[in-house]
């Protein structure tokens, strides 16, 4: 392509990405699968003209996807409100988090060995991304939902996100040190690294929190961006969870007032770098935005609707899908003492992180992946299906236009909530 080419294609992407989302708040059907839509049809396109040459996508798509990552987590970390009172509904979203992704993980790798004779090693490794949450579209999604629901998505997909990008990247160091996957002592060295990464995360972004308040250049944002993105790189090499110094960055500046003491908190000027703080966030919206955009879109331009030429990749991606369906139904149901199956059962999708986490099993050496049935098909099955399903429970459940309705709604839909509490208790204004 011409540089005047891309000059026309690259903004009408973005337009087209703004117009999705605008869609999407409306419709409530997600923007991402516009998007990878749009990368299909341009594909074609494409095809149709002679360009046959994409191996540049090949290489750009697990560079967009990292940095969609961390600046997905930042902007998940910098929407979470920390409080006392906050403390049940974040509970509440952990362990869901946890236990289901633990089952989903357990449940799937066994399917996998059943269906299609594959290593116990291989089958964990194939269920991890199959299992997470995917936080980019879960959160926009559960927009128009109560806010307790939409709280607990939140909560939810953010931690789904982190614990299964650490479980993912343990056990491949597991694997590949010929160690078992679960063992008490390699449990345990875990559990000190987390710690360890805690300590060093906290340091890190007190530095980073005080360079933000005394850097007078008009560019400082994307300088503290870029740190990040190597702080990230830095841990990666080491094989260490970076994810979670990103994600103790954002909370700590979303809610440096209620984590703080008192004693601390003369020593930052909080006042002066309020202002800060929200452009950072809107910056790192923006950012998310865009990098998204065109992730998924290069996504939906590297698949080749030639390849899904049996139903093999259908079969397999519905069934693996029920049963993670079926695991959050009992779970929700069981902990909320209602088997009805609520709102939050469809709010489950899969997306970038996933995506991103199979292109790394490519890369390894001790999985035989050009003859494992689990491939990228069957990920964009799983993925189109869990967004469909999300489609149904975001149009079941509307968010209230006034507090008289919200109240009564709230408690008509009792029990919905995992922990069972009536939505019209939590407090009115919401922080974003």
């Amino acid at each position: 392509m011409t540089t005047l080419t891309l000059l026309f294609v690259l903004p009408l992407l973005v337009i087209f990405s703004y117009l999705f989302d605008s869609i999407a708040r409306k419709t409530k059907f997600p923007s991402v699968i516009l998007l990878m839509l749009t990368g299909i049809a341009f594909r074609l396109g494409a095809h149709t003209y002679g360009f046959e040459d994409f191996t540049f996508i090949d290489d750009l798509i697990p560079v967009l996807g990292t940095i969609g990552l961390i600046l997905i987590v930042l902007e998940g970390a910098l929407e979470l409100e920390i409080s006392k009172k906050k403390l049940p509904i974040i509970l509440k979203g952990f362990l869901s988090a946890l236990i289901i992704l633990l089952l989903n993980i357990i449940c799937l790798s066994y399917v996998l060995q059943w269906l299609l004779s594959m290593s116990l090693n291989e089958s964990v490794i194939y269920a991890i991304p199959l299992s997470i949450i995917s936080s980019a579209v879960a959160i926009p999604s559960a927009a128009n939902l109560l806010k307790k629901e939409k709280e607990f998505v939140v909560y939810e997909s953010t931690f789904s996100d982190i614990l299964g990008i650490m479980m993912f990247n343990y056990v491949i160091s597991q694997i590949d040190g010929n160690q078992p996957i679960v063992s008490s002592a390699s449990l345990l060295a875990l559990l000190l690294q987390i710690i360890g990464v805690i300590v060093i995360s906290v340091m890190i972004t007190y530095v980073l929190y005080r360079l933000l308040q005394n850097i007078t250049h008009n560019v400082k944002f994307f300088l503290i961006l870029s740190l990040l993105i190597l702080v990230y790189a830095i841990g990666k090499f080491f094989h260490l969870p970076a994810l979670v110094t990103i994600f103790i960055f954002g909370i700590f500046m979303s809610n440096v007032n209620s984590l703080l003491p008192d004693f601390l908190k003369k020593y930052l000027q909080l006042e002066q770098t309020e202002k800060s703080l929200h452009e950072f966030h809107i910056l790192t919206a923006e950012s998310t935005f865009i990098v998204r955009t065109f992730f998924f879109l290069f996504f939906g331009f590297s698949v080749v609707l030639s390849d899904f030429n049996t139903a093999a990749p259908f079969i397999y991606g519905i069934i693996i899908f029920v049963t993670m369906l079926l695991i959050r139904y009992f779970y929700l149901g069981i902990t909320s003492l209602n088997l009805k199956p609520s709102t939050l059962v469809y709010m489950s999708p899969r997306g970038l992180i996933s995506i991103l986490l199979f292109l790394q099993i490519k890369e390894l050496d001790f999985i035989d992946y050009q003859n494992i049935a689990i491939d990228e098909r069957v990920l964009l099955v799983v993925i189109l299906v869990s967004m469909l399903i999300m489609i149904k429970g975001a149009m079941s459940k509307t968010k209230p236009t006034n507090l008289a309705t919200d109240n009564l709604n709230d408690t008509d839909q009792r029990g919905d909530l995992p922990d069972g509490s009536n939505a019209h208790s939590v407090n009115e204004n919401e922080k974003r």
